[in-house]
């Protein structure tokens, strides 16, 4: 196939594949936990280690947006997604917040998957820019993680 442009696909960036390698040796590492209650327990601590991992803005988002979701729906699981702190039901990520720091983004992002129950008539969104997590936007964090497990 031939374009009238002259950019050519280069493949995924180094980060997208760093990401990727991460997401591997989650499931890996998933794989090898024992009972499921240990897998949850192990899957907690590495989404807080991960966190803390974080550096400056980033790290005090991800720690708020962690206590808002498990807080407000306790039903969510939380595990590593591609090196990222996120939230399941059933083994299926419903929500994730990536950091700014992880692709050298603008802002950082809490976003949904296909689980969550956000739809809006034929139109909806399933991702928001934080560059800040203050009493209303944890606010709106709660709503939507709740309107999301429906």
């Amino acid at each position: 196939m031939s374009g009238a442009g002259s950019s050519t696909y280069e493949g995924f960036t180094a980060d997208e594949r760093a990401a990727m390698k991460e997401h591997a040796q989650e499931q890996k590492k998933a794989a090898r936990r024992g009972s499921r209650a240990d897998k949850a327990a192990e899957a907690e601590r590495d989404v807080l280690a991960k966190i803390a991992e974080m550096e400056g803005s980033d790290r005090i988002m991800a720690e708020r947006v962690h206590a808002v979701v498990t807080a407000g729906a306790p039903c969510l699981a939380p595990k590593l997604w591609y090196g990222m702190p996120a939230y399941a039901l059933d083994g299926k990520v419903v929500c994730f917040f990536q950091s700014a720091a992880k692709f050298k983004a603008r802002y950082a992002t809490l976003g949904f998957n296909d689980p969550a129950q956000l739809d809006d008539g034929s139109m909806w969104a399933t991702a928001f820019a934080l560059t800040e997590v203050t009493a209303e936007v944890e606010e709106r964090i709660a709503a939507l993680v709740k309107r999301a497990v429906g």
